[in-house]
């Protein structure tokens, strides 16, 4: 049964889904009607931890998102651009092998951004992201990206946290009006 996630809540992936290797993101919107089409992008930051306990870029080929679909390990895979939300279900999907994570990562930062749009979540009907087990095809978690964003144009909608060999995901929920290289230049 899927858990719906709301900011602040966190899911031990390992004991939802004992078996779990593969993880799959779905990021999907839908468009308020008459309005024109949004862009809205998924992005995956895999990070390390720095000496203050903040996560930074292993490097500059570990953010995967439109313009870089994969990391040099192969671990996260994102599988292209939806520029209109247009069709059901999720418009964007990332695959993650937990595997195959550089195994120097402890934190798998997932962004949501609006790809210059500066109206603001408000202007899509409805906007979520989805975790599932890729290999069962399980919905594990939803969070949904509600009105508490209506103006942010991006939103770091959690993270995935590696303690030992068990993986967690924590709903962060902390939207921004930032673009998505300022978002990046947070991370360096």
């Amino acid at each position: 049964m899927a858990i719906n996630l709301e900011k602040g809540n966190t899911i031990n992936l390992n004991k939802s889904e004992p078996t779990l290797k593969n993880l799959r993101l779905g990021l999907g919107w839908d468009l308020i009607a008459n309005d024109p089409p949004v862009d809205i992008d998924c992005s995956v930051f895999i990070c390390k931890h720095d000496a203050q306990q903040q996560p930074k870029l292993i490097s500059d080929q570990h953010f995967v998102f439109y313009n870089n679909l994969q990391c040099p390990e192969g671990a996260i895979v994102h599988l292209g651009d939806n520029r209109t939300g247009a069709g059901d279900g999720d418009d964007e999907t990332i695959k993650i092998d937990l595997s195959k994570v550089n195994p120097s990562a402890t934190e798998l930062s997932v962004f949501v951004t609006m790809h210059n749009d500066s109206r603001g979540f408000s202007h899509v009907q409805t906007s979520y992201i989805r975790l599932y087990n890729e290999a069962s095809g399980n919905l594990i978690a939803e969070y949904k990206l509600g009105k508490e964003f209506s103006n942010e144009t991006s939103v770091q909608v959690g993270s995935l946290v590696k303690n030992g060999n068990e993986w967690t995901f924590h709903a962060v929920g902390a939207g921004y009006q930032l673009g998505l290289g300022d978002i990046v230049a947070g991370y360096q």
